[in-house]
């Protein structure tokens, strides 16, 4: 069983990551200058792509802000909706989760 400490620890390299994945996306989004239709054309949808990477990035960075919230406030854990605890397995996958198992299937 991980402590609190090692999750948090975990947690904190991966917001790192994120933060630094966000920041490259939004340099790549800004160095597009191609004046060619063709490269132009191919530009943008690379630049959705990037997109939609940077908008997956910033969700789970949100996650993992609420989950460092509540490993402060003590409640890291504990599912958010129910209040019972999260199975081990379920926070070795998903470290930031909110939910246990049975009120993430129903949401």
């Amino acid at each position: 069983m991980k402590s609190v400490a090692t999750r948090k620890a975990e947690l904190e390299t991966r917001r790192s990551v994120l933060m630094s994945r966000i920041e490259e996306i939004g340099e790549e989004l800004d160095a597009h200058d191609s004046k060619d239709w063709e490269e132009l054309a191919v530009e943008r949808e690379s630049d959705e792509v990037l997109e939609d990477l940077g908008i997956s990035a910033q969700n789970e960075l949100r996650m993992i802000e609420a989950a460092m919230h509540r490993i402060e406030e003590g409640e890291y854990g504990y599912c958010v909706k129910c209040g019972s605890k999260i199975a081990e397995e379920r926070l070795n996958v998903v470290p930031a989760t909110p939910f246990c198992r049975t009120c993430a299937q129903s949401r």
